[in-house]
């Protein structure tokens, strides 16, 4: 499996680098580009409609503002698209979040939270994972050790309440 990653600006960095730890994590390959929906577009053009011939098995994508971006990137590819809303504004995000959830009837793009960017990588992962069993192994693992994290944490609970 291999993921698309695209960010309209340098300063989407810090959030999107929490989708390329996961990837990492997951032994998940990815290539990265920044490039703007508006300023570039033919840049967005040539990245997204060669996706699939490169090898994408989807596209993460995150922008602030009027986050154009992922729904123009949806407009070259039929790879499934993740739209990443960044707290960028004084809106903090939710200009973002509705620019993204907002697509067109026929143009789907799935939508995570703002600053969602390690669940725009878990979801890219379990789209894998459906066809992949190694990954299908590491996300079950996954799934259960943080699991076994809230039951830690549980009992560590219970023993400092135990002592009240």
């Amino acid at each position: 499996m291999k993921v698309g990653i695209v960010m309209g600006s340098d300063s989407d960095f810090p959030i999107m680098k929490k989708a390329l730890d996961v990837l990492g994590e997951f032994g998940v390959s990815y290539e990265v580009l920044l490039a703007s929906a508006h300023r570039t577009p033919q840049k967005i053009h040539d990245f997204a409609s060669t996706a699939e011939k490169r090898g994408l098995s989807c596209i993460i994508a995150g922008a602030g503002a009027a986050a154009h971006l992922p729904g123009v990137i949806a407009s070259f590819t039929i790879l499934p698209v993740i739209g990443v809303p960044i707290n960028a504004t004084c809106l903090k995000g939710m200009d973002a979040l509705l620019a993204i959830v907002q697509m067109p009837s026929g143009m789907p793009v799935a939508t995570m939270a703002i600053d969602g960017a390690k669940n725009a990588a878990l979801f890219a992962i379990q789209m894998g994972a459906v066809t992949d069993e190694e990954l299908n192994r590491k996300m079950r693992i996954y799934r259960l050790d943080m699991a076994n994290a809230v039951e830690e944490k549980n009992e560590k609970l219970q023993k400092t309440l135990g002592g009240m």
